[in-house]
């Protein structure tokens, strides 16, 4: 009778746990119906971000609309933090494991365009998302809505975060957050981009830093008497020239771009100021201080030259990705696993009428997911502030389609498709992929603890130095 009695205790206790911890192709399923049951309020909301098209540190409403979403799901949500009015972190759940995961909601400048194949803007000159960043933003809180609803049914223990991240264009907010410590009792972070290709990224980006350089000479009258003066418009130019001197005796890998800020005023003055704002970036951290430190000699010498005084300021900068193979081979299971996003004929028109507008070949959308890439080659052009995260916490990134193949970058026709169907099919899919990816990292300790002991051993002897200053961020003047 005692043996009976045990048996059905331990089989009830068995079902329990079983309903308790349901397995994660469960949780999965569970996951993906719950992104679209709130699919189109989802596309809502990144319309709403679309629309409101607000550039670095100036993104009031976009962040607000995030926050204001968050918190009627049952977040628990910190706005302004880390100096930022546009930041905050929406949180649920209690305890270890904690997963972040990353938004992004700033658009670019001169970028303002209509949902349509073909150029035309909103409002010439205004702002636009030709970074996706709309979509960025809401397809991350969508997947971090999916895993509450898990974790507020009980089939997930652990903490889910949001981060709201502004200003990843030009200031790089989310420096500013791991300054202010945001990031420390995290376990790992996930984040995902917009593109044109679904993969799980194991290509790093670039390092960059971020600087000013200004002269300051001695105003006189240009015709009267302008051996008086001393022209920081000579400075400038002379360190300009010897910048693109420079171009020719750097590794291929290295990018220099700059934008005269300010270069005088009027011919018959001889002007007293000038600015410069410069990025330097290369395949790694290295790789751009052996750059500045040359960069740095340039200005000494441009400013004895014409005679004026001479300051470079650095502003910011982000390291390159540190890339978890650990990490992105999960989220490369899980893309397999969800197949690839669906696209209908009427957006594969669209997608063509794009790139026939664009002059590039009209081969639609791809929805293909590409190969795992174990030797994936020198990082791709460009930079970004989840880098610092990565070297601080594990991070996984994954790439999802949301744009025509080989369609421009931080151009309208990325703009053109965050507005519609098409970013939204993107959105909805990248949601199920970084949710999914959760499920495991909730339900799997030593999927966990493969990723920590790879990022450890990335990190050992590499002490994390940010490149920012002292000091509040700044919004950048438009």
């Amino acid at each position: 009778m005692l043996r009976r009695v045990l048996t059905v205790f331990c089989s009830v206790a068995f079902v329990s746990i079983a309903f308790a911890q349901a397995p994660p192709a469960s949780q999965k399923s569970a996951v993906v119906a719950a992104i679209d049951a709130r699919a189109a309020e989802l596309a809502r909301l990144s319309d709403q971000v679309w629309a409101f098209a607000e550039t670095a540190l100036l993104e009031t409403k976009s962040a607000e609309a995030l926050a204001s979403y968050a918190e009627a799901q049952g977040f628990r949500v910190r706005r302004g933090v880390a100096e930022m009015p546009t930041a905050f972190v929406a949180e649920y759940g209690q305890g270890a494991p904690v997963i972040g995961v990353l938004g992004e909601y700033d658009a670019l400048p001169g970028l303002s365009q209509k949902a349509e194949p073909a150029q035309s803007p909103l409002e010439a000159g205004a702002p636009g998302h030709g970074c996706g960043h709309n979509l960025l933003g809401v397809g991350a809180l969508g997947a971090a809505v999916a895993i509450k609803e898990q974790i507020a049914a009980g089939k997930i223990a652990g903490t889910i975060r949001f981060y709201g991240t502004p200003a990843e264009e030009s200031v790089g907010g989310k420096l500013y957050m791991l300054r202010a410590g945001l990031f420390k009792d995290v376990d790992i972070v996930l984040s995902w981009h917009p593109g044109d290709e679904n993969n799980a990224d194991t290509r790093s980006s670039q390092a960059m830093v971020d600087f000013i350089v200004e002269f300051h000479g001695k105003t006189a009258h240009a015709a009267l008497d302008p051996w008086n003066g001393r022209s920081a418009v000579d400075g400038l130019e002379i360190f300009t020239h010897s910048v693109n001197y420079l171009r020719e005796h750097v590794k291929p890998t290295v990018r220099m771009h700059y934008s005269i800020v300010d270069g005088g005023q009027v011919p018959n003055v001889v002007p007293a100021y000038a600015k410069l704002w410069c990025w330097v970036r290369d395949s790694d951290r290295d790789g751009v201080e052996d750059v500045m430190t040359r960069i740095r000699k340039i200005v000494t010498g441009s400013a004895l030259a014409a005679d004026v005084e001479a300051k470079l300021t650095v502003q910011s900068g982000s390291y390159n990705m540190l890339v978890n193979m650990a990490g992105q081979r999960l989220v490369f299971d899980n893309l397999k696993w969800l197949g690839p996003p669906a696209f209908t004929p009427a957006e594969q028109a669209f997608a063509r009428e794009i790139q026939k507008a664009a002059a590039i070949e009209p081969a639609g959308l791809d929805a293909t997911i590409k190969p795992f890439l174990d030797n994936p080659g020198p990082p791709e052009g460009g930079s970004t502030d989840v880098a610092d995260v990565s070297w601080n916490v594990p991070t996984l990134q994954l790439t999802v389609t949301t744009a025509p193949k080989d369609a421009p970058w931080h151009a309208w026709p990325v703009v053109a498709c965050g507005g519609m169907s098409i970013g939204h099919a993107g959105m909805t899919y990248a949601a199920k992929a970084l949710a999914s990816t959760m499920v495991d990292l909730f339900a799997d300790p030593a999927k966990r603890a493969a990723i920590r002991k790879e990022f450890e051993a990335k990190v050992a002897g590499k002490p994390f130095q940010s490149y920012l200053p002292a000091g509040p961020p700044l919004v950048p003047k438009r």
